[in-house]
């Protein structure tokens, strides 16, 4: 049984909730176990999981957020480093799914969140699986 960390960056408590009750759904349908941690927002998603890789204690990660564009640039920032941040970790080997949802309005995000509709945090646990299933295969 393998050990998930889902570190989410909490903004929109209505729609991270959604995304966190998907991805525990797929970890626990695999038969896994998970923590969840919170961070200040996107951009502390990386470096919260490489921190954490440190400890040993989890095999996977799940990075679980909402970036709404707004009226100016900062959107594309971090929506763009929070995503490289993440490639880099999993580039390095890291089983990492990311569930950071950048969209341009709440109802879209609502749609991607609920588990009942494109459920994206639950696909982004299962990518993480399926980045460890391969990682585990390749040892």
């Amino acid at each position: 049984m393998a050990k998930f960390l889902i570190v989410e960056a909490r903004f929109y408590d209505h729609l991270n909730d959604m995304l966190i009750e998907g991805a525990k759904a797929a970890i626990k349908a695999a038969g896994h176990k998970a923590d969840v941690i919170t961070v200040p927002g996107a951009l502390e998603i990386p470096g919260a999981i490489a921190l954490a890789d440190q400890s040993g204690d989890y095999e996977g990660y799940v990075a679980i957020g909402v970036v709404i564009r707004g009226e100016t640039y900062h959107f594309e920032i971090v929506a763009g480093e929070s995503a490289r941040g993440i490639m880099a970790l999993t580039m390095d080997g890291m089983a990492i799914g990311n569930g950071i949802l950048t969209v341009e309005n709440e109802a879209q995000a609502i749609v991607r969140a609920d588990p009942k509709q494109k459920d994206k945090g639950g696909e982004a646990a299962k990518a993480a699986l399926a980045l460890l299933a391969l990682r585990e295969r390749w040892a």
